[in-house]
């Protein structure tokens, strides 16, 4: 079993890149956990598209948008400003069932990879939501990378320190790590998580 689960996001990526960046660490599964897989500016990465290009590269596509998508389909997930709340999703049977399709997976020997769209890890529900209900609540925590816009890889825990400093939440004395990195994932949240309009 792969003991690393990656993720990727594609915003302004050449296909050609994306794939050659996939190829780079022997990803054979991408895993598309967009609620919605559909892109209004980069056409190459529609659901039915992106699934015939990987396909051509070797490279199996699953759709699991319903189950690990950042937009819930249950009024239970929302609070009453409208934005979904991760904490109940990751408490819901359909995000859980998504989560059991991954381990499978991986438990197969098949190296994955959840794509989604934004840029950057840190404003997506890939870290905020997946791997970090992987990392932190998972029975059997899986290890998360993200590869970044330029190839390179971050480490979840990287990801979440970056957090800290970006909120400036390390200047607390009276808080430990923990409580500083868990500070600056609810702050992350409340200014990236998907609201309703």
């Amino acid at each position: 079993m792969h003991n690393t689960l990656y993720t990727i996001g594609y915003a302004t990526k050449p296909l050609e890149v994306f794939i050659a960046q996939l190829k780079r660490y022997s990803i054979d599964v991408i895993a598309d956990v967009r609620s919605v897989p559909y892109s209004k500016v980069f056409h190459d990465y529609h659901r039915e598209a992106i699934a015939a290009s990987l396909k051509r590269a070797n490279i199996r596509y699953v759709y699991l948008g319903d189950e690990l998508g950042p937009r819930s389909k249950n009024e239970s997930h929302y609070n009453e400003e409208g934005q979904v709340q991760f904490d109940r999703l990751m408490q819901s049977d359909l995000f859980n069932e998504g989560i059991q399709r991954l381990q499978d997976g991986l438990q197969k020997g098949f190296t994955i990879a959840l794509m989604c769209a934004e840029k950057d890890p840190a404003t997506c529900h890939r870290s905020l939501l997946i791997a970090y209900f992987l990392e932190h609540v998972f029975v059997q925590p899986i290890a998360v990378s993200h590869i970044k816009h330029d190839g390179e890889c971050e480490l979840q825990n990287h990801l979440e320190n970056r957090l800290v400093e970006l909120h400036q939440c390390g200047d607390d004395l009276f808080m430990n790590r923990d409580e500083r990195a868990r500070q600056a994932y609810e702050l992350q949240l409340k200014q990236t998580s998907y609201t309703r309009g």
